[in-house]
């Protein structure tokens, strides 16, 4: 048997290093001093995904090692929340002896909230029946028996059989408010609940003594959106997913917030809408009015490969630019062109990936 260990003593170095090759990278944008945002050291992850693998009537979940590609068994995974570490033994356990929820089941992915909610997808290499469906929900009531507030999800080729919901609903704590979030299964969400925490802290706080009112590009489920409503008059966001756009508007009405408008748009076509190249019924639909917007602020957390140059020529048209990245080459990249209006006035670390090379940054641009 065999746990995927982190060694958490090494948490801070691993930080430390992070924080030096930031700071390198940076040094010709004459950045600030960088804000460092720690993780929790284990059970940080919201998500995972396993790999199932049989061997007779037996099956237990596996992962690859990424350099040697050689599979290992997992029976804990200490990176992820406590929800999954909990319910990872019971649900294998659960489904070992029922024929059909084991047969050609390949993968499960978790999703789990910090408000203790928590959806299992199990994947499969063959169609699902009526027999798989009245054991999954025997399976859904005997682990919620067991204290656990879970829903189940069956995939397999073009079918998805949802037991009962396909979404989990978080709770993040935003200084003294609490933000109430649908999450869905197959959607981007963000996969440290406690470093997401201080990442909207963070944008709340650039933008404390703001005026006017805010766009925000690549808006996801309204993460951002909601947490910053109020400190502007009004929230113009825009996103391209459906799901997210529809989740974003459950989390508005969730949230009682009547200041955010989302709407379906990628960065590329809004750019053109701003610029006047092309009018898109989807305004119209919404009623809004882009010259009504008197925005001095924009909020970009633009997806790995950065905004294309377009988007930043338009980003550089408002006074404050708000920049969350997943990726700080493209970051070093878009700033070579933003750099030329405007200089960063906060610069921020938030390790939501310990113990991996991966580092998302937080900058705050201002009209030179």
């Amino acid at each position: 048997m065999s746990n995927t260990l982190i060694d958490t003593t090494q948490y801070q170095a691993q930080l430390d290093e992070k924080i030096a090759r930031m700071q390198d990278a940076f040094t010709e944008f004459n950045a600030p001093e960088l804000e460092v945002f720690p993780s929790p050291d284990k059970h940080y992850r919201m998500r995972a995904e396993f790999r199932v693998w049989h061997e007779g009537d037996d099956l237990y979940y596996i992962m690859f090692n990424q350099e040697t590609k050689q599979k290992y068994r997992v029976d804990q995974f200490p990176q992820a929340s406590r929800i999954i570490n909990d319910l990872m033994p019971l649900l294998v356990d659960a489904i070992r002896p029922i024929e059909s929820l084991r047969r050609k089941l390949f993968q499960v992915d978790f999703l789990s909230t910090l408000s203790g909610e928590v959806l299992a997808s199990m994947l499969y290499h063959r169609q699902l029946d009526e027999e798989w469906e009245a054991n999954a929900r025997m399976l859904k009531q005997r682990l919620n028996d067991e204290g656990f507030n879970l829903n189940l999800i069956g995939r397999a080729r073009k079918q998805k059989i949802v037991i009962d919901r396909d979404y989990v609903v978080e709770k993040l704590s935003v200084n003294d408010r609490t933000l109430t979030y649908q999450q869905i299964e197959n959607s981007f969400t963000q996969p440290n609940g406690k470093v997401a925490e201080k990442m909207l802290e963070w944008a709340v706080d650039c933008t404390q003594d703001s005026t006017g009112d805010l766009l925000e590009l690549y808006c996801g489920n309204g993460n951002f959106s909601l947490a910053l409503a109020d400190n502007f008059d009004r929230v113009l966001a825009t996103e391209l997913a459906k799901p997210s756009v529809e989740s974003a508007q459950w989390n508005i009405a969730a949230n009682n917030i009547d200041n955010v408008q989302i709407i379906r748009m990628s960065a590329e076509e809004f750019t053109e809408a701003m610029e006047g190249k092309r009018e898109f019924r989807r305004l119209q639909q919404a009623g809004v009015d882009l010259k009504s917007y008197n925005c001095n602020t924009i909020f970009v957390d633009p997806p790995r490969s950065g905004m294309d140059e377009g988007t930043c020529r338009m980003v550089q048209a408002y006074d404050r630019i708000l920049y969350i990245s997943c990726n700080p080459e493209t970051l070093k990249e878009n700033l070579d062109i933003l750099s030329e209006t405007h200089r960063i006035t906060r610069f921020a670390l938030f390790d939501q990936f310990p113990y991996t090379h991966h580092m998302e940054a937080g900058v705050l641009l201002e009209r030179k």
